[in-house]
C-alpha cells in the first residue's frame, strides 16, 4: 500500500516497517518451510515471484503489509534484515472505503515466538488500521489447529463467527467501538508513527 511505503512503527519492543526489497530474500526464505505455507494457507514462490510479488503489494491499496523487527536486535545491529522476525498485513477485499479488514499475522523465526512479539506487533497493526486507515471492522482467518493464534485473537477481543470444515479454518470478528479503541489504546501504550523520506 503506498501510504505506508514510508511509515515505521516504533515501540519498546518492535518496529514495523514497509515490506521492501531488501527484505524479499529472507521473506522468501522463511516461505519455503512447509510449517508457515500449512499455517498461512500459502504456496512457495520462487525469489523472482516473491520480488514480484512484492511490488505489486506495494502499489495495491487494498493491500497494507509491515515487516515485524525484534526492537532490542534492531536497536544492537541497526540492520532490519537481521531484525526482521515476521510481518503483518491487513487485506481489504471488495471494500473501497477500508472499512472492513482480514488481518494476519506471521512470526517466522522460531526464536522470536513466545516473546510477545506477535501480539505487540498485532496490537501495533490493529491501531494503525483503525487510526490511519479508518477500519471500522477486523475479521481473521486461522488454522483451525493454530490454538496460539486463536488464543490471542481471542484475548484482543474477537469473537468466534464461523467454521470451515472444507478450509480446516476458523473466523473471528472485531467490530471497533469506543470501548474496544480504549482498550487498544491503553494495550498498545506509547509508540511513534515515523514518516521517513
Amino acid at each position: 500500500m503506498l501510504i505506508n511505503q514510508n511509515t515505521k512503527i516504533v515501540s519498546k519492543n518492535v518496529v514495523l516497517v514497509p515490506y521492501r526489497k531488501e527484505h524479499v530474500e529472507k521473506y522468501n526464505n522463511w516461505m519455503q518451510s512447509e510449517e508457515l505455507q500449512r499455517l498461512t494457507a500459502s504456496e512457495p514462490l520462487t525469489l523472482a515471484e516473491e520480488y514480484e510479488m512484492q511490488q505489486s503489494w506495494m502499489r495495491d491499496e487494498n493491500k497494507c503489509t509491515f515487516i515485524i523487527l525484534d526492537r532490542d536486535t534492531y536497536d544492537k545491529t541497526q540492520n532490519e534484515i537481521e531484525a526482521m522476525v515476521g510481518d503483518t498485513n491487513l487485506f481489504f477485499a471488495n471494500d473501497l472505503d477500508h472499512v472492513v479488514a482480514e488481518a494476519e499475522i506471521m512470526i517466522a523465526e522460531t526464536q522470536a515466538r513466545g516473546k510477545h512479539i506477535g501480539w505487540r506487533a498485532m496490537l501495533l497493526m490493529l491501531m494503525y488500521g483503525v487510526t490511519s486507515l479508518h477500519v471500522r471492522q477486523y475479521v481473521v482467518k486461522i488454522t483451525r489447529d493454530n490454538q496460539i493464534s486463536i488464543n490471542m485473537f481471542e484475548k484482543m477481543g474477537f469473537v468466534l463467527t464461523s467454521t470451515s470444515e472444507v478450509f480446516n479454518e476458523v473466523t473471528l470478528n472485531r467490530i471497533v467501538d469506543d470501548s474496544w479503541i480504549t482498550w487498544l489504546t491503553a494495550t498498545v501504550g506509547e509508540y511513534d508513527v515515523i514518516e521517513e523520506d
